[in-house]
């Protein structure tokens, strides 16, 4: 199994000079390779990643000379970076999706470069992690805040650009996965804003609101970024101090989510989810700040990789499924306004509105799961069947 682990590095000023002219190097590459690609598309070529990596190798010592003062592979790997985007935008048109068309990089923007190891049987390898210091090609030993949480063998690594700090995310294949801790069977999960999460079993989980709690001094940092003249160096100490915001608001709300997605990944087998249209929630402009700020997508992304893991089952149910409106009692459908939040039926049932709607995905989800099974114990006896028949006729023709 392949796992990434991101750690933030102390690089000296020599080696951030280096990753620095590495992100930058790799930046052109993919910049050149796009305008390569492009003209070639239009002069009815077809281009690919191979052939332009191939290109890029024979001219740059001529007309790049500066790129060989970094290892070959952060060139090399921003082609290919390339090629993937296009083979996602070429698999999107003709699903009949219309995906944006791969752009050109920004200075500053996600800045990175990669590192890898080649193949298994490689004599040698570019990055080596010992303890809590990474070697990484043509700028040694580098320093990291912490070591390696998985063991085995080191494939690649990213070196990033976050806010000022540098970070190296180290993908290792490795047996180390979630473990199961307890098995409460099936579990209905309903994400909110006012809370993050509320569980059939009547735990609810509150939304932090890192956007909200630091919404005053995140206006006040970008006026204060807005006033500064464009290439001081006061503007470069104003656009740090808001990265740093920025990101802190990022990490505080991927810890809840992950805290969230571990514990339903390892204490449960079923797992009911809603499939949301975040991008028609986003259409109420009083709610958005906050329906953006609770990561619905990165809930839903890191609960299937870590229910892979665990072998749970992650049950995605239908959006226009009425779980807020249906009593999970007596299944009466109500007209639930956002303004309503407990749901009160003439059967007697009255609860949160959350938890009726956690209970009635649960419900769904195991309904969902007990119908995907029947389908595979049919399949199977089909499939029996029709090996039993071919036996039979081929018994038949040599007799």
């Amino acid at each position: 199994m392949h796992r990434v682990h991101k750690i933030r590095l102390d690089p000296t000023q020599a080696q951030a000079t280096y990753f620095a002219r590495a992100c930058g190097t790799a930046r052109f590459a993919y910049n050149w390779a796009l305008a390569e690609w492009k003209r070639e598309y239009e002069a009815g070529g077809k281009p690919s990643e191979i052939s332009l990596r191939k290109r890029l190798n024979s001219i740059k010592a001529t007309e790049f000379p500066w790129m060989l003062e970094v290892s070959k592979t952060a060139p090399q790997q921003a082609i290919k970076n390339l090629g993937a985007a296009f083979q996602h935008f070429i698999r999107r048109v003709k699903l009949g999706q219309k995906p944006g068309y791969p752009t050109f990089k920004r200075k500053g923007v996600r800045d990175s470069f990669r590192a890898d190891n080649g193949p298994l049987d490689a004599t040698s390898h570019a990055v080596l992690v010992e303890g809590q210091t990474i070697k990484l090609p043509r700028c040694g030993l580098v320093r990291m805040r912490e070591s390696l949480r998985f063991d085995g063998r080191v494939l690649s690594a990213v070196v990033s650009r976050a806010a000022d700090g540098w970070y190296v995310a180290i993908l290792v294949d490795t047996a180390n996965c979630l473990a199961r801790v307890a098995d409460h069977g099936a579990v209905g999960v309903d994400l909110g804003v006012a809370t993050l999460a509320t569980l059939s079993t009547g735990l609810t989980v509150p939304a932090l609101k890192p956007h909200r709690a630091a919404y005053k001094r995140l206006a006040r940092l970008s006026r204060s970024l807005s006033r500064k003249q464009k290439g001081s160096h006061n503007r470069v100490k104003a656009k740090i101090k808001l990265a740093r915001l920025h990101q802190r608001i990022g990490n505080v709300r991927a810890d809840a989510l992950h805290k969230l997605t571990t514990k339903l990944a390892t204490e449960f087998t079923t797992i009911g989810i809603e499939d949301l249209n975040v991008a028609g929630m986003l259409q109420n402009r009083s709610l958005a700040r906050s329906i953006a700020g609770s990561g619905f997508a990165e809930f839903r992304r890191q609960l299937e990789y870590k229910s892979a893991m665990t072998g749970a089952d992650v049950v995605v149910v239908d959006r226009f499924f009425p779980s807020s409106k249906t009593c999970s009692d007596c299944g009466t459908i109500h007209e639930m306004p956002l303004s309503s939040r407990r749901m009160v039926c003439e059967c007697g049932c009255d609860m949160d509105r959350d938890l009726n709607a956690a209970i009635n995905i649960r419900r769904q989800a195991l309904a969902h799961q007990s119908v995907e099974n029947e389908a595979l114990a049919v399949a199977s006896v089909t499939t029996k069947l029709h090996s039993a028949k071919q036996k039979i006729v081929g018994l038949c023709s040599y007799a």
